[in-house]
């Protein structure tokens, strides 16, 4: 038996303890109607018509390139979808839900809508759930390039009766669901709005604060009949005050009066929020704003900057000081073979980390292409790159530890030595990088959340560049070492004392892996973390046997890391709960219920492989005085991802949020919610409990 076919072994081994990760069943779709400008079809996000009375469907809109499509509000040129249903059996109700539109300009004239693709969710509500349903969608729609082209396409879909099974459309449903603008009043808030200057040629004005900083900004109104309204100007304030002022490009001769009520949709940073207001009366704006000049490039060059600070930040984070410790080591053997090794070494793992950042942009473009939902750290949530993980920990624990070297290739040695003068091969350093970037997803530094949120709601290049700029913010101690050599002197002279530290980083990492296996019991059970236990005895093994020939150290491996496995299967589960807070699990719907009731609930997005969430836990919410508090009638619920969930998922994206943890404080006083920093600290919790709990709002 070789080595590749006992590694492959084990590890096909701990595939098969999760057959039980679900699958999408054979997705319901109507046949694509086409025509050389766009084509349209009908998909399903379940398989069935269930039990609810309800379900979720979405129309699918391509277009060819240069080609586009309108929004409800579309302005004086062109019309919104229009949907007719008369031919359905057992429909009762279907509801667009709107994604946020995008201004564009067709032969010099402002318009609002979509271009290349959309994605409408339609909520979809049967006379009988019981009973299949008939779908037959007549949708009128006009595509636009230098000509506009009406579309009339004809759609079929037929959904059985019985229980419904998520398909291969839910996740595309899910995210084009996440992109309807979210309701106003938590982190986004629109104060007011007026109508001022020349009736022939009025102004609209709008008040509102941001929690986050606001880079671009378009405002869409939908319900000032006869009004069509030009980009806006962006003002901002301390505080997070805004405000917008868009001049009317068209008008009626009959100004609207104060009171009138439109719909109001904010484009904050990409990020859609929606607010119904009446008109105010004409009054002076807010003092203290300062223009701001709006425009992609100054937006994208801050959020570069972010990112990058972002990932500096992510070296301090406990998530990556395995890996650190990996290098820390190597340093030390790099120190005697001079300043040429040292720049080598340090510039292949910052080469790994670059790397392994544009693996997982390429990876964040592709799912989003493909309409999945993509978040910060999703991979975790994925039991076999759980248990892979735990693996490739495990041999790092057993490397330092002594148990073997690792050895490349004569001939990667070889190429190795010509760039660098020395013996040893650069494979290691730049897998260590690789290896430090796939272990920093489940830290959510600050700046990390406002960086991946501007790049995972806007197109390829934005997540290119914002994922490069965090990869060179990781790499930049790497880099400067690469480039000051003399920072490794700085180091002690290597001695006896090395074999001591190596053997405590080789426990703080095979800490680490067990780690990893508390996570993997929580996601899949404790036989499947006792069988990745046994896979990562089997490789390290393996690894020692026909790797380095040392057949005596299997013993001393199999026993160290078969405590994993023995520690994976025997411990008890850890309870949901923590402290003396009694978490609610998460349900949006009993959230409104419980915040129109008047209570002030505390909602933490957390999950087990999340070290930050770990953290704030423990050193904020299950600490007084934020403990206290929460004790003292605030509902606490627990949002629990780590395992994917739509709904959390939906929920996430709907507060521009694509990575957690993430905290938001509901009340009285804000029924929207008061969105908390990523790093939570006491003053911060308890200040948005008391402005949640106000009841003047």
């Amino acid at each position: 038996m070789t080595l590749k076919t006992l590694i492959a072994g084990v590890f096909a081994l701990t595939a098969a303890a999760f057959g039980v990760v679900p699958t999408a069943s054979a997705a319901p779709e109507s046949a694509w109607d086409a025509t050389p400008e766009a084509r349209a079809r009908l998909i399903s996000g379940v398989s069935a018509t269930g039990v609810s009375g309800s379900a979720p469907l979405a129309l699918e809109i391509v277009l060819k390139d240069g080609w586009k499509t309108y929004w409800r509000a579309p302005g004086p040129q062109g019309y919104p979808p229009r949907m007719t249903w008369t031919s359905s059996e057992n429909l009762k109700a279907a509801t667009i839900v709107w994604p946020t539109p995008e201004r564009f300009t067709i032969l010099g004239f402002d318009s609002i809508g979509y271009r290349n693709a959309v994605v409408l969710p339609l909520a979809v509500a049967f006379q009988d759930p019981t009973k299949p349903a008939r779908l037959a969608l007549e949708v009128d729609y006009l595509t636009c390039a230098e000509v506009c082209i009406p579309q009339l396409a004809r759609l079929t879909l037929a959904l059985p009766a019985g229980a419904p099974e998520p398909t291969v459309h839910a996740f595309t449903i899910d995210k084009a669901r996440g992109q309807a603008p979210a309701p106003a009043g938590g982190g986004e808030r629109i104060d007011r709005v007026w109508l001022e200057g020349p009736a022939d040629r009025p102004v609209l004005v709008l008040e509102g604060a941001s929690a986050a900083p606001i880079q671009t900004a378009d405002l869409f109104v939908d319900g000032l009949d006869e009004y069509f309204f030009g980009a806006p100007a962006l003002s901002l304030g301390d505080d997070g005050r805004f405000q917008l002022r868009a001049t009317a490009l068209e008008a009626p001769a009959t100004p609207a009066a104060p009171g009138a009520l439109a719909r109001y949709t904010l484009s904050l940073n990409g990020k859609g929020v929606e607010a119904a207001l009446a008109l105010s009366a004409p009054g002076a704006g807010a003092e203290g704003l300062r223009p701001v000049a709006g425009g992609r490039p100054a937006s994208l060059w801050l959020m570069l900057g972010i990112a990058a600070l972002g990932g500096l930040i992510l070296n301090v984070m406990p998530c990556v000081l395995p890996v650190l410790a990996i290098k820390l080591m190597g340093a030390l053997r790099h120190r005697a073979e001079g300043d040429r090794a040292i720049r080598r070494g340090f510039a292949a793992s910052a080469a790994g980390i670059i790397a392994a950042f544009m693996a997982l942009a390429a990876g964040a473009i592709l799912l989003q292409t493909l309409g999945v939902a993509v978040g910060w750290g999703m991979q975790f949530q994925q039991p076999l790159f759980v248990a892979g993980m735990t693996v490739v920990l495990a041999v790092f624990a057993a490397n330092l530890w002594g148990a073997f070297e690792f050895a490349a290739p004569d001939a990667a040695n070889r190429a190795g030595a010509r760039l660098s003068g020395s013996t040893e091969s650069l494979s290691g350093s730049f897998w260590s990088g690789v290896l430090a970037t796939a272990l920093a997803t489940p830290c959510s530094a600050p700046f990390v959340g406002a960086a991946l949120s501007f790049a995972l709601t806007r197109g390829p290049l934005e997540i290119v560049l914002i994922f490069l700029a965090m990869g060179l913010g990781l790499a930049a101690p790497y880099l400067l070492t690469a480039l000051v050599p003399s920072l490794a002197r700085l180091l002690p002279k290597p001695g006896a004392w090395m074999g001591t530290l190596r053997r405590i980083l080789s426990l703080a990492v095979l800490a680490t892996a067990a780690w990893l296996l508390w996570v993997l019991s929580r996601q899949a059970g404790w036989a499947a973390a006792g069988v990745a236990g046994l896979a990562a005895v089997g490789v390290v093994a393996a690894i020692v046997v026909f790797a380095e020939g040392r057949r005596w150290r299997i013993a001393a491996a199999a026993a160290a890391l078969g405590l994993l496995a023995v520690w994976g299967t025997a411990a008890a589960p850890v309870a949901a709960t923590g402290g003396n807070i009694a978490w609610v699990r998460f349900d949006e719907a009993a959230l409104r219920e419980r915040v129109a009731g008047g209570a002030v609930v505390l909602v933490d997005v957390t999950a087990d492989w999340c070290v930050t969430c770990k953290w704030n836990k423990v050193a904020v919410l299950e600490r007084d005085p934020v403990a206290a508090a929460l004790a003292d009638g605030v509902v606490a619920m627990q949002a629990d991802w780590t395992r994917p969930d739509p709904a959390i998922t939906d929920y996430l994206a709907r507060h521009g949020r694509f990575g957690i943890p993430f905290n938001i404080v509901y009340g009285p006083g804000s029924s929207e919610g008061l969105p908390l920093p990523e790093l939570l600290n006491a003053d911060a919790v308890l200040d948005a409990l008391k402005k949640a709990g106000r009841q003047d709002g």
